[in-house]
Parts: C-alpha cells; structure tokens; sequence
C-alpha cells in the first residue's frame, strides 16, 4: 500500500509558514543557525508534516534525537502516565522511583562490568560540562586532550573542547584553559596514513611521540575526551583500533578516557553504544540526543571509583525530572527489544545502496558508517579530495523541497541518522529521492 508520504502539496515553505517564519526571524535570537524554512506541524513514525500539509520523510532525526521516531505511543504513553503524577521535584534533593530506576538502568548498560554511578542532566552539553569537572576533580589533574573536529557542545567548557568550526568559538575568548587538541582518527583525511593502504594508527601514537614529548607532560592530563564516532564532525568512523589504542594510552599515563556517545550511543550504530563496537570501557561514558526520543534528557554514566565528589559538589535543578526519566526508561525498552537490531538490518541496507551511490557518482568520495549512522563525504575531485560543500549544501536544499530531510556534518559530508524504526521501503524511498538529486546537480 502506498504511504502518504513524502507528499509536496505547496513548495516549503507555503504560506502559513512563510508566517512563522517570518515571526520567528523577528523575534529570536540571531544565533539560531535554521538549516532550511521546515516548519513542523507533527510527527508520526518517520513522517513530519509541515503547517501546510507538505508531509516529509525524515532522515535525521532532528540530529538523531528522534530515535523511535516522531510520537512513538509507547512513548507517549510512558510520557502522559508521568505528567499525570508529577511534573516536577527536584532529583538533586528528593527521591522518585524512575530516577532511580533509570541510572539503575543506564549504570547496568554501560560497557564493561565494573560499577557504575550516573548523574542525570538536561542535555549533552551538560553531561560534557558534569564530566569536565569530574576528572579534573578525581585526578587533581587539570588538562584535558580532545580532538580536531569534535563537537562536545556549546557552553563556555563544553566548547572549548569542541573543535568543530571556528565560528563557534569567534568572540568568546578566553575560553577554557589547558585544553589541547589533536588529530583525529579520520582514515579518508589522515595526515599519516590516508595515502597508504592501511592504518597506521599514527594518531594515536603521535599524542605521545608529539604533544606528550613537546607540550605536555602526561602527569598533568586528567582526561581524554573522544566521540567514538565524531558527529558534527562529519560523521567520521575511526579505524580499528583506534579506541583500543587510546584506553590502552590512557592506562599507561593514569588518564581517565571520556566517550562521548551523545550522537552515537543508545542503538544507533546497531549496539547500545559505538565503543562497544571496540569492547572497551571508558572511565565515563556521556549519553543523550535519542535518549528521551524528544525529551530533554542526558547522562554521565561513571566509573564508581572515580565517582568520589562530596554531596554538593555537583547539581542540576532540572536534570533526571521524572517526565523526561519515564520517556528514557521506555526509549530503552524499544531500543533493546527491537530497534538496535533494526539499526543494524536496516543500517546494512542503507550503507549498501550508498556505496552504490558512489559507484554512480564520483562526486561521492567516502562512505562510511555504523548502523543507522552513516556519512557521505562530497568532493570536487576524487584525486585531490578537495571538499565539496556546496554540493551538501544544494542537495540538502533540494531533498528537502522533493520531500527528504536531510542534514549536512563536518565541512563536506551528508549525515544519514533516519529514526531506528524506519524500514526497508522507506529507506528506498529516500535512496530514490538523493538518487534523483544527485543525478540532476550532477548534469548541471
């Protein structure tokens, strides 16, 4: 039976939210970035409508937040049951059943089998903020390593990490202190190894034979913060090994490993988590995006035995409210039951008809992914992969006018982070949709 979706009735966006659009540009605040003049009416499984009736086929998530999709009734249901009781009590003062069934949840979930302690939050940004003073707390070090293209979030030592884009950064300085960058693993880009056959894993060792040896002695690094795989960064899959290399570094030099799985944690790469991919155990794991399929909620998910601060030392008013927490329970429910296993199904599928892509079009230079996360890096020129992301830039616009959400990521790459319910006739479909706009930027 054919779907009601994608469906253009009126080229995005109509008038109604050419109105909002409008209000919107007048009264907020000039930061909000808006990728393209989408504005949602509602959602239902894989499917947005816009105030105009324009229904959508969503293929990001709202950056990968979406996780079981637009209004899952189990959801909702878990939502509604919650609001009903209560809105709100502080978690930080007071106890309530699924706060504590909640860490109790994530602490058991998380890699590896030591015990762990969770501190609950409102956001990625905070669970970044929580773990930056955490390790610099339990070590008494005070530097922190993070790499080049990660985006750890935006507040004062959230972005201070992040090395995503320099506009992020522009006018906020000083930032942070003793924060230190390196290269990250980014096989198709790598200063060592991207024109060998292999990897060479250079960059993990380069942080001792470089930055340890000339800058910076190990016995003052508290932590390095890394995403398993980078996200705004470009979507950018490490090699094998690569995590590996840096829990084994870590050992070597009493640093504490950070991973930091907002994007790519909670089934999206087809295991609960991207490191898991590595069997590794970080000494803090950091969760939230698909967490609460919507709801605002993150975590820091601890090591007991660094999870050492005094009562008091840390605390969020609205971090782990009890509405959120029912939203995240019954999200886990969905993702262990059924959805991870459909991210691994249907990532495979995704992942093959891009490579076919590339088959098709040289202006595809690198696919890479895991589950339902998945990257298409764009280039000029095969040979010199010279970046291309104006192409991004076209195609998105142009999916997105034939009925495709799409996103871009890093300076040159198409992000594909589709809801874990989407299914094998909707992942066609939006293959068709960047398929037909590909052919037709290409011929221009």
């Amino acid at each position: 039976m054919a779907r009601a979706y994608p469906r253009i009735i009126t080229t995005p966006p109509g008038p109604k939210g050419r109105a909002i659009v409008d209000k919107d540009r007048e009264w907020t605040s000039h930061c909000y970035i808006k990728e393209y003049p989408l504005v949602v009416a509602r959602g239902s499984g894989v499917m947005v409508e816009d105030v105009d009736g324009n229904r959508f086929l969503d293929f990001m998530a709202g950056i990968a937040v979406a996780s079981t999709g637009f209004s899952h009734p189990e959801v909702v249901r878990a939502v509604q049951e919650a609001a009903s009781r209560f809105l709100h009590i502080c978690g930080s003062d007071f106890y309530y059943d699924a706060m504590a069934a909640l860490c109790e949840r994530l602490a058991k979930l998380a890699p590896g089998p030591t015990k762990k302690r969770v501190f609950l939050t409102n956001s990625g940004t905070e669970t970044t903020e929580a773990a930056i003073k955490l390790v610099r707390h339990a070590t008494r070090r005070t530097a922190i390593v993070a790499f080049h293209g990660a985006f750890h979030g935006r507040s004062t030592g959230a972005v201070s990490l992040t090395s995503s884009k320099a506009r992020q950064h522009a006018g906020f300085g000083p930032l942070l202190p003793d924060v230190h960058h390196v290269p990250f693993a980014y096989r198709y880009r790598c200063r060592h190894c991207a024109s060998l056959d292999a990897c060479t894993l250079a960059c993990v060792s380069s942080i001792e034979s470089e930055l340890f040896t000339r800058h910076l002695d190990p016995a003052d690094c508290a932590a390095i913060f890394v995403e398993p795989i980078q996200g705004e960064g470009g979507y950018v899959v490490p090699p094998n090994g690569f995590m590996r290399g840096l829990r084994e570094l870590c050992d070597r030099h009493g640093i504490l490993l950070v991973c930091d799985e907002v994007q790519s944690g909670v089934g999206r790469t087809g295991r609960m988590w991207a490191c898991d991919h590595e069997g590794i155990e970080p000494d803090i794991l950091l969760t939230a995006k698909g967490l609460g399929s919507g709801m605002p909620i993150g975590a820091m998910i601890a090591r007991e035995t660094i999870d050492r601060w005094k009562t008091g030392s840390h605390g969020s008013t609205f971090g782990g409210n009890p509405v959120c927490c029912a939203a995240a329970l019954a999200t886990l429910d969905l993702v262990e039951r059924e959805l991870m296993a459909n991210a691994r199904e249907q990532g495979e599928r995704l992942i093959g008809a891009m490579r076919k892509l590339a088959g098709k079009y040289a202006c595809i230079g690198d696919v890479r992914g895991r589950g339902l996360m998945i990257g298409l890096e764009f280039v000029k020129d095969r040979a010199t992969r010279e970046p291309d992301g104006e192409l991004v830039h076209k195609l998105v616009e142009m999916a997105f006018q034939r009925g495709l959400l799409l996103l871009g990521a890093g300076r040159s790459a198409l992000r594909l982070a589709p809801p874990l319910i989407i299914d094998s006739t909707d992942i066609d479909t939006g293959v068709q949709i960047i398929d037909e706009c590909l052919a037709e930027l290409t011929a221009a």
